[in-house]
């Protein structure tokens, strides 16, 4: 028999001989290239070479055999524990290795081993969701940057919650189009905490000031969330808002004042527990006393319905064609709803929000104009 001469001989081969000559009978194996009788003593040998004391005849057989479905099981199983040189080769290519497998590696191993998982041409739910919640921020970062892993909403929201602070991560978190609307805000609000803890910022305007201009930011950035964002992915984004104390009556207004309707009506199908359905009809076709019912259900203060409703009004009938209207106006005619001269932080709110919305017309007319 072939392989028993090779077993005689490897005895005393030198080391380079002894991997070649592992590596050729790999390859002989893997592709079916010997008889029944001979594939039988070549999976013995192979065996046996996990015993070999030289790391190069290790290292060579794992090279030869990592990337097929039919390498002897237990010899995959051995290189994949063997030291970092030849264990990482299997690792990260062996179609052998199972989930389950994966996902104790990520738990026990180290951070490169860890990243030699994320890298893995293709990775599940499962293994991404472990390296999510385990994982160092070098493998989340090379999971983030792996195209074949399929990875979970609840895994990205892990993945914001334990790294969202560091900008590499952030970025490529932001960057990713499957990233779920409420984990985006998380990292917006990330990205203002860090800037009004900078130091140049502070030094700037003031460490008041800067709280304030970045928390403004992230209202605005939040409105503009909220366009991207598909309505089945509205109850996530509200409740994240809502645990973080962000679903206050001021964004709402705000929210109503730039025509996200839709957005409103699941907030308040969250707030108030109502079906879906009946938020949807009130707020389309509803009486103003039955919005007022839904808003005070929703814990809204009464100062804030009328300007709420009035928005509401104008809102229906540009959905229905009869008038030409846009965040500018309605926010002015909300304003109106107080009446002349009006006070008070409603009264404020509203001025502010007419005033970002005339900035933000003007600029987009200055734009267009500079690019025509």
């Amino acid at each position: 028999m072939v392989v028993s001469h090779f077993l005689k001989w490897i005895s005393t081969a030198r080391v380079p001989e002894r991997a070649a000559a592992a590596a050729s009978l790999a390859r002989a194996f893997i592709n079916h290239q010997l008889p029944f009788e001979d594939r039988c003593a070549a999976e013995a040998a192979l065996t046996l070479l996990l015993d070999d004391p030289s790391s190069k005849v290790r290292l060579a057989l794992a090279d030869a055999l990592s990337m097929s479905r039919h390498a002897p099981p237990q010899v995959i199983a051995a290189l994949a524990s063997d030291q970092p040189e030849v264990a990482s080769i299997v690792i990260s290519r062996s179609p052998l290795i199972t989930d389950a497998d994966l996902i104790d590696r990520v738990a026990s191993g180290s951070a490169a081993t860890q990243t030699l998982i994320a890298r893995r041409p293709s990775l599940s739910m499962q293994v991404s969701a472990a390296l999510a919640e385990v994982g160092e921020a070098e493998a989340c970062s090379a999971l983030l940057a792996n195209s074949g892993a399929a990875i979970a909403s609840i895994s990205f929201r892990r993945l914001a919650e334990r790294h969202g602070d560091l900008p590499r991560l952030r970025e490529a978190m932001i960057a990713d189009p499957r990233l779920p609307s409420d984990c985006r805000h998380m990292l917006l609000v990330k990205v203002g905490q860090a800037l009004s803890r900078s130091q140049l910022v502070c030094a700037l305007i003031g460490p008041a000031r800067a709280e304030k201009v970045t928390r403004d930011a992230c209202i605005k950035a939040s409105l503009t969330l909220i366009e991207g964002t598909r309505p089945d992915e509205h109850a996530a984004l509200i409740e994240h808002l809502r645990l973080g104390g962000d679903l206050t009556a001021s964004f709402l207004i705000r929210v109503v004042a730039y025509g996200k309707v839709d957005f409103f009506g699941s907030a308040m199908v969250a707030l108030t527990s109502q079906s879906e359905q009946r938020v949807r009809s009130m707020l389309s076709s509803g009486s103003d006393g039955a919005l007022s019912a839904l808003m005070r259900a929703a814990g809204l203060a009464a100062s804030t319905h009328r300007v709420i409703v009035r928005a509401l009004r104008v809102w229906r009938e540009v959905a229905k064609g009869r008038r030409v209207a846009g965040p500018q106006e309605v926010s002015w005619l909300m304003l109106d709803e107080l009446g002349p001269e009006p006070q008070g932080e409603l009264a404020s709110l509203l001025k502010v929000i007419h005033l970002d919305v005339l900035r933000e017309n003007a600029r987009t007319h200055a734009l267009a104009i500079a690019a025509a």
